[in-house]
């Protein structure tokens, strides 16, 4: 079947030979390699291939000006060191989807494509979904000229260094309205599935979640010499308030992470004058994640007072709660569930996805593949190859009943 192909000619690109997971950041030589996998995947099908003003990667089968498209994918890039599976399935299995629809002689009445939306993880330049947010209106021009890496590199620069008009960047309504339905195929990124003994899912909503930055500013001094009463050490209320995050997302059943810091000067012999640390709290509804945010900022305000600290608290992105279009929804449930002859698990989720950027423009919908660790974001990423298969056969079922004649 193409599936293996495919997923075997892409599972090199990027991958650490190390600790096997992936490094594949917008616009380096990995990205790179991975788009131009996607550029011959569209080519060996007699696709139109066209990259559009933002950088993502479109491939049509039909004329897209026709409009009421059925659109299709997710993203190649990863976060540091990264699964497999989280993005690429979706692409790899939007190309096998259209092979077994075409196997099957199904003729369409719609326009079909299939997508590939850059920066969807955020791991280079530190916003999440910047191809999507960009061509939905949900970032401006102006703010992505201003995205820089860890490097100073700008992502003008960057897309330029690629060989990407930067100029070019902005919303793109007509490209969106084009699309009548957008569904996204994903790995799932917890257990429920697993838990359930259900191979595929459909999602129901994605918690509203964010990140905010805290700068925890004190002052450095000699490690060895500086009595401890007499330091201003960024570091303890720091950790204070990784362990109060801890605490009140429990209290929520919500979650709340901090897995990103930097230490100025980071010397071991050395007190930090600045431990800057990334928050990423996601809940069922606002209000729950609303109580998770102030709770944690309140222990972190506390705990830099009493260390003679200061605070400053930045929140650099923030997502609102996403309810998948319920129509587009509904008939994904009767489409699987005539196949099946069994109802199909409709789930929420915590992870954010171009789908979610994109339901406020176009009606979108999502398929999870199931995941028997629930581990997500790591090498250890996994789903079997028979649910994966049985992805492949959900999402060709989908597209035949969204865009057959």
């Amino acid at each position: 079947m193409t599936f293996h192909r495919m997923w075997a000619e892409l599972l090199p690109i990027g991958r650490s030979p190390v600790s096997g997971g992936y490094h594949r950041f917008a616009w380096t030589g990995a990205d790179t390699d991975c788009r131009a996998w996607f550029r011959q995947q569209a080519e060996e099908r007699g696709l139109a291939y066209e990259t559009d003003r933002n950088g993502n990667q479109w491939a049509w089968l039909g004329d897209p000006a026709a409009g009421d498209a059925v659109v299709t994918g997710s993203h190649l890039d990863s976060v540091p060191d990264g699964g497999a599976f989280d993005g690429p399935l979706g692409v790899v299995s939007a190309f096998a989807a259209l092979d077994e629809l075409r196997a099957r002689g199904v003729r369409f009445a719609r326009p079909l494509g299939i997508v590939n939306f850059g920066d969807e993880e955020g791991a280079r330049f530190g916003l999440a979904c910047v191809g999507s947010r960009l061509t939905a209106g949900a970032l401006t021009a102006a703010q992505a000229h201003r995205l820089t890496d860890a490097d100073g590199v700008t992502l003008p620069r960057a897309m330029e260094a690629a060989g990407h008009d930067p100029d070019a960047l902005g919303p793109d309504p007509e490209r969106l309205a084009r699309i009548g339905a957008f569904v996204e195929l994903h790995v799932e990124q917890g257990r429920a599935l697993d838990l359930s003994g259900d191979r595929v899912g459909i999602a129901s909503a994605i918690w509203p979640h964010g990140r905010w930055r805290f700068d925890f500013r004190g002052e450095a001094n000699h490690a060895g010499t500086t009595r401890l009463d007499d330091r201003r050490d960024p570091m303890p209320p720091y950790a204070e308030t990784v362990l109060a995050a801890r605490r009140e997302a429990r209290l929520a059943g919500a979650v709340a992470t901090f897995g990103k810091i930097a230490v100025e000067p980071n010397g071991v012999n050395a007190i930090p004058s600045l431990v800057r640390g990334w928050l990423d709290s996601r809940a069922a509804d606002q209000e729950s994640l609303d109580t998770v945010v102030a709770g944690i900022e309140k222990a972190a305000r506390d705990h830099a007072a009493a260390h003679g600290v200061d605070l400053d608290i930045v929140r650099e992105s923030f997502s609102p709660v996403v309810e998948f279009d319920h129509v587009l929804r509904d008939e994904l449930a009767r489409i699987l569930g005539a196949r099946t002859g069994v109802p199909v698990p409709v789930l929420g989720t915590g992870a954010g996805h171009d789908a979610g950027i994109l339901s406020g423009r176009v009606p979108t919908a999502m398929l999870f593949v199931r995941n028997p660790t629930g581990v997500s974001h790591s090498p250890a990423e996994f789903a079997a190859e028979d649910d994966c298969l049985a992805g492949v056969a959900a999402l060709a079922d989908v597209l035949e009943g969204l865009a057959r004649t």
